[in-house]
This record gives C-alpha cells, structure tokens and sequence, in this order.
C-alpha cells in the first residue's frame, strides 16, 4: 500500500499475474495426472485424467459371464459397471482438482466466478 491507503496498483497486478500463472500450472498438471476408477470389485476400471477426460478403460474378461444372464442383461450389466468406473473416476478428478485449484481459487476471491472451476 502507498500512503493514503489506496493499493499499490503495479503491485496487484504482479500478484494477479502470478495467480494466474500458478493457475494455469496447476490445470496443466491436471491434464497430465492419471486417476482411476474402479467398478464391480475391479472388474471394469476407468483412467481420467485430473481433468475428467477418459483416457481408458478396462473391462476384465470375467465381467462377461455368457452363462449367466442373456445378452441382453449382460449388455446392461456391463453399461452399468462402465457408467460406475467413470464415476467412481470422476469423483477421484473432482478431489484432485479440489486440491489443486481450491488453494489458488481461495486466492482469487473464490472459485465461483472462475470459469471452468467446479467449486
């Protein structure tokens, strides 16, 4: 602060700028961070990165059990578990990014008016 109690405007925007870059690291590290997910005791697993992008998934050929239901039942069964590993998945991107962002985004006033931030 300068005398007068107004804010050292240069000195602000030096900080706004170093937010941003810490943010943009962050969300860039995000990008590069696998995190899985798992369904039916490990029978399908999704990989998303701290993003929440699907990068992969893996459905162990036991989760296919042609003499247990009709195909039909299999199909959905195996949509079900599918749709829980990317959640499961999901969730796992959302803590990371919490962790990641929320820090930085606390910084700013709050991740409310930060787009792309869900917090």
């Amino acid at each position: 602060m300068i005398p007068g109690g107004q804010p050292d405007m240069q000195q602000l925007l030096q900080q706004a700028q170093k937010m941003q870059q810490d943010l943009a690291a962050a969300q860039q590290e995000l990008a590069q961070t696998p995190v899985s997910g798992s369904a039916g005791g490990g029978l399908v697993k999704a990989t998303v990165n701290g993003a929440g992008e699907l990068k992969g998934l893996e459905i162990d050929p036991k989760a296919v059990d042609p003499e247990a239901a009709s195909p039909e039942e299999t199909a959905e069964t195996l949509a079900d578990l599918v749709l829980a590993a990317v959640q499961d998945a999901n969730a796992a991107a959302a803590k990371l990014q919490q962790d990641k962002l929320g820090p930085l985004a606390q910084g700013l006033g709050g991740g409310s008016g930060i787009p792309g931030l869900p917090f």
